[in-house]
């Protein structure tokens, strides 16, 4: 598949957030050019939504960097066994985890279970996420707010307050943001409102613990083409999915996977605070 003509033909899935064993084409996910260079050597990781899409991605990535990976997801087991056979076909320790993010006693437990298997933590990853889009305001109720929230924002604040104890000079926490923090979306209101939280809490987040040494960023994707796509998505919406960015196609999976890296590792070691855009084009100030 070459990226540079990449247009997902028409298709759904009735049923979020969606499994990549079902996606035509699957993403792109493995990084074949991506050539790990030891930058993560001996670090453990927590990568929420790490079965597939960008956390797949991501989490391969971090595994050629020398990397233990947690990966953690809601239900998609195959997506998830799947990557963790990657992963150890790489040479790489990977264990899966499942369960819901937005319950904070699950996270406390994601983080109990890191630290028994591999006994430390340096690097979070909160990068898993809901979208349901909705034509009016009117038309959110009261419990997808909730859910989106839950899912989005307070499994942030869940599992990064359970991490911090462990989490020492020289760790990083990721977050993964978006492209409508910045522009919004007139159809995915709640959607893009907790990921413009995401921001915010970057930033203060950032802010608390630049004191201790850990660093604190986000990646803020445009259009990727992800399972979260065809399960949000009506069959002719996913067709023309991502067309209109400035490059005229969807985004990738493994395009996004060497920006974590770098805030994951020692090249970032004077950023903090800070997102990176990769969107296919737009210009954010922010």
């Amino acid at each position: 598949m070459k990226k540079e003509s990449f247009n997902p033909p028409p298709q759904t899935q009735d049923h979020q957030p969606g499994m990549e064993a079902a996606m035509q084409p699957a993403p792109l996910s493995k990084g074949t050019s991506y050539q790990g260079s030891g930058k993560l050597n001996h670090k453990v990781a927590i990568i929420t939504g790490g079965d597939s899409g960008i956390g797949k991605a991501t989490s391969i990535a971090f595994a050629k960097e020398g990397c233990h990976v947690v990966i953690v997801y809601l239900n998609e087991h195959t997506d998830a066994k799947a990557t963790q056979k990657i992963i150890e076909e790489l040479g790489g320790h990977c264990h899966l985890i499942h369960g819901d993010l937005g319950d904070e006693t699950f996270c406390q437990a994601v983080v109990a279970e890191t630290i028994a298997t591999f006994h430390s933590l340096h690097i979070l990853v909160n990068n898993a996420a809901e979208q349901h889009p909705k034509d009016t305001l009117e038309d959110i109720s009261a419990s997808q707010l909730q859910k989106t929230f839950q899912t989005n924002v307070f499994s942030m604040f869940y599992l990064t307050k359970a991490a911090l104890p462990y989490l020492k000079k020289g760790s990083a926490i990721i977050n993964t943001s978006s492209i409508t923090a910045y522009k919004g979306n007139a159809r995915l209101l709640d959607y893009s409102a907790s990921k413009g939280a995401i921001v915010s809490f970057t930033r203060s987040l950032a802010l608390s613990l630049v004191k201790d040494g850990i660093r604190v960023n986000s990646v803020a994707p445009g259009p990727i083409w992800t399972p979260l796509i065809p399960s949000t998505f009506t069959a002719d919406e996913v067709d023309q999915f991502g067309l209109d960015t400035e490059m005229g196609r969807p985004g990738q999976p493994d395009e996004l996977a060497a920006a974590f890296v770098y805030l994951a590792c020692n090249d970032s070691s004077y950023v903090t605070g800070q997102t990176i855009h990769v969107n296919g084009g737009s210009i954010i100030n922010g």
